[in-house]
């Protein structure tokens, strides 16, 4: 790694930490140290991991109702926005266990009693406003492109979605603009909570050091989002339920990303 002189403080007038270059292997070192930190406490994580698969299969169930198919993906594709408000425990745990403590489950949840909360709220309220976004995005496009495909079950909407010329359209508009939505979610909350965590940074200062770190490092930073999406994806296909296992360790990973990018 070398320091950056890119002047991330230009984003907001305020200095802001020096962003590093880094190549894949940081990457690599983050993924296990990430690994470390779950084996650590594998009891405690897993069992607040297992929050958010549990919640996802909830919205599946709830989804049974057939106008509710064409916003199912989409919603349970919109986790990947919100996903560094659900790690922000783990950030928590490795930052801890960083300096010698010995965290528990109930550690991770000391962050809603952090000075630094309303900095992070305003952060999770911009992933979630990008989150209702992209589903009210979702279920436009699909009024719009497909609104004759209908179906009684999930696999038979899928089934009318691939056999139609509506259909395709509406697969890649939508991964298109499902794509400029994960974008902005990735580069505001790459690496934002985890700041504001360690140092105390307010949120628009937050948000913009994580720009401006993934303009530092596009093309790692573009391999660590792959990495991310391909592990969720991985994770989900069990009925979810292996993001018990996956978020924890892409939580202290990036954690441990942060350290490496910004001094």
């Amino acid at each position: 790694m070398r320091a950056l002189p890119l002047d991330a403080s230009r984003l907001t007038g305020h200095r802001l930490p020096v962003i590093r270059r880094i190549t894949t292997a940081d990457l690599t070192l983050s993924l296990a140290r990430g690994l470390d930190d779950f084996r650590r406490r594998p009891t405690h994580l897993v069992f607040l991991a297992a929050i958010y698969p549990l919640a996802g299969i909830a919205i599946a169930l709830a989804a049974t109702n057939a106008n509710a198919f064409p916003i199912l993906f989409p919603l349970v594709a919109g986790f990947a926005l919100v996903g560094p408000v659900a790690a922000l425990g783990f950030y928590e745990m490795s930052r801890r266990e960083e300096r010698g403590e010995h965290p528990t489950w109930r550690e991770a949840f000391a962050v809603l009693r952090s000075p630094a909360r309303v900095a992070i709220a305003r952060v999770a309220l911009t992933l979630f406003a990008l989150f209702a976004l992209w589903l009210l995005s979702a279920e436009g496009l699909f009024a719009r492109l497909a609104p004759d495909i209908e179906a009684t079950s999930y696999p038979a909407f899928l089934e009318a979605l691939m056999a139609t010329p509506a259909g395709w359209t509406l697969l890649l508009v939508g991964h298109l603009v499902g794509f400029l939505f994960a974008a902005v979610a990735f580069c505001v909350g790459a690496l934002s909570l985890p700041l504001i965590l360690d140092r105390g940074y307010g949120a628009g200062e937050a948000m913009a050091a994580s720009v401006a770190a993934v303009r530092a490092n596009p093309l790692t930073m573009t391999v660590w989002a792959a990495i991310v999406a391909g592990l969720v994806i991985l994770g989900s296909l069990p009925l979810l339920v292996g993001l018990a296992v996956v978020l924890p360790v892409l939580g202290h990973a990036t954690w441990h990303l942060y350290r490496r990018v910004m001094a």
